[in-house]
């Protein structure tokens, strides 16, 4: 009967630390997401107006196939489930006179679950 009580007691003692630690965990995901895809829209931003758009479909990453900036994969095992891509759009213009955009997206995903997205807009006199 003590052992039992006592099971029960060491249950509702651990399952707080249990689902703490998968907060943590989730939190680790997002933010290391949200740096993945702020560093691929600063890549992007990099490359000359006229040719954003039609490189933007060289971006997608496959899951464990996340690249740094140099263009090497990351071997660590924290980026193995990440994967990420880049949709680029024109803004339409309103007259022949005004300046262009391009709408920047950017998507990181975790085991096919997105969890982080920045978007930037991107104008050609920048």
């Amino acid at each position: 009967m003590a052992t039992v009580v006592l099971g029960v007691a060491a249950v509702g003692v651990l399952l707080p630390f249990t689902s703490g630690a998968a907060v943590r965990a989730e939190g680790m995901r997002r933010t290391l997401g949200a740096k993945l895809a702020g560093d691929l829209i600063e890549e992007i931003m990099t490359v000359p107006f006229d040719e954003i758009a039609a490189k933007c479909d060289e971006y997608p990453e496959p899951q464990g196939q996340v690249k740094d900036a140099a263009g090497t994969v990351f071997t660590d095992l924290n980026y193995a489930k990440f994967s990420r891509d880049a949709s680029c759009v024109y803004v339409p213009q309103q007259s022949a006179a005004s300046p262009r955009f391009i709408y920047i997206t950017v998507n990181v995903y975790y085991s096919g679950r997105q969890i982080a997205a920045v978007s930037q807009l991107v104008s050609e006199y920048q």
